[in-house]
């Protein structure tokens, strides 16, 4: 029975007692990270293995939003600027900057599918505030809620065009953090009004997105004894107030602003309404703590993860002339290819 966790392994290839882990544990995905990319091959042959640990064409995701976030890199792939760097291109419309952000997604989501990786964790949807921790920074995708809005909608299609499924973050909202969430645990305590119209908005627009991660942050104003992963007060404003209606992922239970054990964060995070939990590390102590306190899916996360995987089927496109229109759009707009 399928159950509520994504799991990444060690290396570029499974070992032995991964691949029974895996069975026995059947999560709903996997996530890959820089150290297991080596070539187009052996990531092929790793996102194979890893489907038939399960026995099922179970998705496999990945962080690649170029610029500092990207895990496959030259020379099998290619490099990519910030997004930022297309986002706000001074010499393009705002027409072309979303054209460029489509074509620059469709383009790396086929990549991404050519080697077995069928969700992207982008776009971000976070708005950065001035002040704020630069761990969100060139890698925002503008700087007012209606270019975020309006460009992430456009990432999320071009994904979507190469059957590649997105997943809007940092729900809901991280720009505003003064701190790194991987090293400790940032509180945003403006009132619930200035972000209702700010930082939570992006994330209202494309409430229909099939897949969402959560914020480890506290939003003093929604729960102040709760990070949005661990809080049913604000997983339920998510669901209720926002309206979302994809699969909602916790973000990784390895990061530091999470204190508990790890089975204490895998109920948590489950009892709080998340529909699956992240585990990225590969570390296969932490995994297994993680997976003795999982749970099956529940009868709403199938039919949101049903919905969201129907739509891993891209559409007819011209690889070539795709690249060639970025390629000019990037020319136009004076940022790197």
């Amino acid at each position: 029975m399928t159950h509520a966790a994504i799991y990444g392994c060690a290396g570029t290839a499974l070992s032995g007692a991964e691949r029974d882990f895996f069975r026995d544990a059947d999560p709903w995905g996997f996530i890959l990270f820089a150290r297991n990319v080596e070539t187009p091959d052996a990531l092929r042959a790793l996102t194979g293995a890893l489907r038939e640990s399960v026995g099922r064409d179970a998705p496999v995701l990945v962080d690649q939003e170029g610029g500092r976030v990207a895990r496959l890199r030259p020379p099998h792939w290619r490099g990519w600027p910030p997004a930022l760097s297309a986002a706000a291109a001074e010499g393009l419309s705002e027409e072309d900057r979303c054209e460029a952000l489509r074509l620059r997604y469709r383009l790396i989501g086929a990549e991404l599918a050519a080697v077995g990786i069928d969700v992207n964790c982008a776009p971000l949807l976070d708005l950065p505030i001035s002040g704020a921790h630069d761990i969100i920074g060139d890698r925002a995708l503008g700087d007012t809620v209606e270019a975020v809005t309006e460009r992430a909608q456009c990432v999320h299609d071009g994904l979507l065009d190469a059957g590649v499924l997105p997943v809007i973050k940092h729900v809901p909202g991280h720009g505003r953090a003064r701190a790194d969430s991987h090293l400790t645990l940032p509180r945003v305590d403006e009132p619930l009004d200035i972000l209702a119209g700010t930082d939570f908005r992006p994330f209202a627009a494309l409430a229909d997105a099939p897949l969402a991660m959560t914020a480890h942050i506290v939003y003093e104003a929604l729960d102040p004894d709760a990070c949005a992963t661990l809080s049913p007060v604000v997983i339920a404003y998510i669901r209720e107030t926002l309206r979302l209606t994809g699969l909602l992922m916790s973000d990784d239970l390895s990061m530091k602003a999470l204190d508990d054990d790890f089975g204490t964060r895998t109920v948590r995070a489950l009892d709080a309404g998340c529909d699956l939990v992240l585990h990225c590390n590969g570390d296969a102590a932490e995994m297994r703590a993680v997976a003795a306190a999982c749970r099956p899916l529940t009868d709403a996360a199938r039919a949101r993860s049903d919905r969201a995987l129907a739509l891993r089927r891209p559409i007819d496109h011209d690889a070539e002339a795709d690249a060639a229109r970025y390629a000019d759009l990037a020319r136009r707009g004076g940022f790197d290819v």
